[in-house]
């Protein structure tokens, strides 16, 4: 059974969601975000990715063929828009609880839904995962501050990992230890991050 999402979208982000995750999860992998965006007139990105982790070029493609029909049957964007299927790449969103878990030890950058002590952004490297709360460490704590600080899972908005050199050399060893254990070619050093199919949607 795939892990649902804690960290989900809102608005029509929310209902486009809503129509592609049970074709994407029919077909074997898991939505990670949506997002319509201004970027090219308009785009439509889709993030998926196969429930250990990796998505393909031609993952990102097969993805792409099966949703685009049910988006023109569905038709939830009132305008011209460029649908880009994707994995989550290297600095990745963070949406389920796994996700923290996973990728504990390395820094995450995070908005809260409202104001916790004062604030509502935060960084910190991720800790650990305890129930629905996780514990993140402070990079440079003002003297006051207390190094780590707690967030409920609920209350995160948006999370996602900060692109470091710990970071690139960790996700690259996790792709080729599971290239290797699937019998997969090797990646090129750059190609988790840009993995993406992508087509054009006109109105009518």
């Amino acid at each position: 059974m795939i892990e649902q999402r804690t960290i989900i979208e809102s608005g029509l982000d929310a209902r486009i969601a809503t129509i592609v995750e049970p074709e994407i999860e029919g077909l074997g992998f898991r939505l990670v975000r949506v997002r319509l965006s201004g970027i090219n007139g308009m785009t439509l990105q889709i993030m998926a990715e196969r429930e250990d982790g990796t998505m393909s070029v031609g993952d990102c493609e097969k993805v792409s063929r099966a949703i685009a029909p049910i988006l023109d049957i569905e038709d939830p964007v009132d305008r011209a828009y460029h649908l880009e299927v994707s994995s989550p790449g290297i600095d990745r969103p963070l949406v389920r609880k796994s996700d923290f878990s996973n990728w504990a030890g390395h820094v995450a950058k995070l908005e809260t839904r409202q104001m916790i002590n004062g604030r509502k952004r935060y960084k910190g490297m991720i800790i650990s995962v305890s129930g629905d709360e996780i514990t993140f460490r402070r990079e440079a704590p003002a003297p006051e501050e207390d190094p780590e600080f707690v967030i409920p899972v609920g209350e995160i908005r948006d999370a996602k990992l900060v692109l470091s050199d710990e970071l690139v050399n960790e996700a690259l060893k996790r792709d080729k230890g599971l290239r290797e254990a699937n019998g997969l070619e090797p990646a090129e050093a750059h190609e988790e991050d840009t993995s993406a199919a992508s087509s054009n949607k006109t109105k009518h």
